[in-house]
């Protein structure tokens, strides 16, 4: 990534051109330098954008830094696009660089590992907390602004802090305060007539936006993996029409399919890298030694102020020294304290990975949140009988891994919250259902995977511990782990559901029978028979 410098049509506008190499030359507006050019955005170079991943794939090297850059350049290609599309909407230059500015700082509450940290590590070692990386974002840009005299910066540029700044977080955050009752717009930073300008940088209405479309392209070309949306197109076809008298961000009816087709590039994405099942683990073991030396370690904050890896969240100077290098703090720590801790860093370095058991899913309704922590418990008072196992297992010896799969906005279908337009009246947006796209599209889109997992690494507990985690998935009534007829063979069976194959009447099915009579082959219809499991 190459830095040079270019000026401006302005007097006094100096722009840096950077050769990132998922969108090639950029401008940044020299405002955006100046944010870039702090130490609370410096630290994103420090915090790896696929966590744990990057121990499953070695490409995946890259950083919330560059992802962050790639992030505001879109966020200013999409609203120049619709600026200069349509004039009649009068975003101003100010709207331009606040959205750009939205579009760099949206990371910056990304903690070590990224989802890890706000994902796994906060609601275990904090559960009364209800943190999200979208508002340490907030409050990392507002500290940003403040003990870097940004403020003198923004006006210098045309900006107005106060009503800007909020402007920022509303794109990163949403509304900042509760919206008042019978109060039909929320936000603060920009009118409704401008509602538009809010689904850019992170579009809460169906999920379209220009962070999805940085990380789909960057984390794609690291990871290897052929990414298959091109936001080129939606940005050509992008405008601004009229829906339940808010203004939305839509695109032409031909588009609806390659819409359909982002999607299911982030749920293949989740399944292939984000939620593999081997860079889960060891996010689970970095949260695992973290929790192990949070007790003990100091970061200090303002004022001299001592914090936790896990309150250094109420601080933004001690938030800002938090970074992926808390591992290697702990793993050469020669604190007797943090051995436990380093312990689990070491067997992370020397591949001693907890032990997958398999995966399955349930059947008849979600496992909700609050139940998770009682997983483990229930794999391991799920001894089967009539099996003797040589190992006791306890609930500390089992993790439950519980993966919520969506098309991003739970279970509802995404696209029926996008509007689109037609040729022949660019004006009029219209919804488009399912079943006019395609009959072959998911007819529900979410699912729930669970995975278990044992800490116990020796052949007899590893025995034991798959034994128990099929015969918990029976008693729940979940589906069959893929493996589940090999390594519990004495168990499957017992569960009538898994092992019901459908006969189908011979009126329905008819299948071509080869019978073989000497060296030749005579093709017959013969209807489907039963399979006999006597054989």
């Amino acid at each position: 990534m190459e830095f040079s410098i270019v000026t401006g049509t302005n007097l006094n506008m100096i722009f840096q051109v950077i050769n990132d190499p998922i969108h090639g030359h950029i401008e940044l507006h020299p405002l955006l330098i100046r944010i870039i050019d702090t130490p609370q955005f410096q630290r994103l170079r420090y915090i790896k954008q696929l966590g744990g991943g990057y121990y499953v794939f070695p490409g995946a090297s890259h950083n919330r830094f560059e992802h962050s850059l790639g992030v505001g350049y879109l966020a200013g290609c999409l609203v120049r696009e619709l600026c200069d599309k349509q004039p009649e909407l009068q975003i101003s230059e100010r709207d331009i660089l606040c959205v750009q500015i939205a579009g760099l700082c949206h990371d910056l509450g990304h903690g070590p590992f990224s989802h890890m940290f706000d994902g796994r590590f906060i609601p275990l070692a904090r559960p009364e907390v209800k943190w999200t990386h979208e508002q340490g974002s907030v409050q990392m840009f507002e500290y940003l602004v403040n003990s870097n005299g940004l403020r003198a910066v923004m006006e210098q540029y045309g900006l107005i802090p106060e009503e800007d700044t909020c402007f920022i977080k509303e794109q990163i955050a949403g509304p900042l305060e509760s919206p008042v009752k019978d109060s039909s717009w929320p936000y603060k930073g920009r009118p409704k007539e401008k509602s538009f300008l809010y689904e850019i940088v992170a579009n809460k209405r169906n999920g379209i936006d220009v962070d999805k479309w940085d990380y789909f392209a960057r984390d794609c070309h690291h990871l290897g993996i052929q990414n298959n949306f091109d936001y080129k197109r939606f940005l050509k076809f992008a405008r601004v029409c009229e829906v339940d008298n808010r203004k939305h961000i839509c695109t032409r009816e031909k588009e609806v399919g390659n819409l359909y087709d982002m999607f299911h590039t982030r749920n293949s994405l989740h399944r292939r890298a984000y939620q593999h099942k081997v860079g889960n683990i060891i996010d689970t073991m970095i949260t695992d030694a973290f929790l192990k030396a949070d007790p003990y370690m100091e970061i200090i904050g303002a004022e001299g102020k001592k914090y936790r890896i896990s309150t250094a969240i109420d601080d933004m100077e001690a938030f800002t020294k938090l970074t992926d290098n808390i591992f290697l703090e702990i793993l050469y720590s020669t604190d007797p304290k943090l051995d436990a801790a380093r312990e689990v860093l070491k067997n992370i370095e020397y591949r001693n990975l907890y032990k997958y058991l398999g995966e399955t899913q349930p059947t008849k309704r979600r496992i909700e949140r609050e139940e998770y922590g009682c997983l483990p418990k229930q794999v391991a008072d799920a001894k089967p009988p009539e099996i003797k196992l040589e190992a006791e297992l306890t609930a500390e010896d089992f993790i439950v891994d519980v993966i919520n799969m969506d098309y991003g906005m739970e279970d509802k279908n995404p696209i029926d919250h996008v509007r689109f337009y037609c040729k022949s009246d660019p004006y009029k947006a219209i919804m488009i259902s399912k079943n006019q796209v395609s009959q072959l599209l998911p007819e529900r889109f979410a699912e729930q995977l669970i995975r278990g997992y044992c800490k116990k690494l020796d052949e007899k507990s590893l025995y034991a511990a798959k034994q128990h985690f099929v015969h918990w998935c029976a008693v729940k009534d979940f589906t069959k782990p893929q493996d589940g007829d090999i390594v519990a063979p004495f168990i499957t069976p017992r569960k009538l559901e898994w092992n019901y194959k459908p006969i189908h009447p011979p009126e329905a099915s008819r299948t071509r029978v080869q019978l073989f009579k000497g060296d030749s082959v005579v093709l017959k219809d013969e209807p489907t028979l039963p399979e006999d499991d006597s054989m």
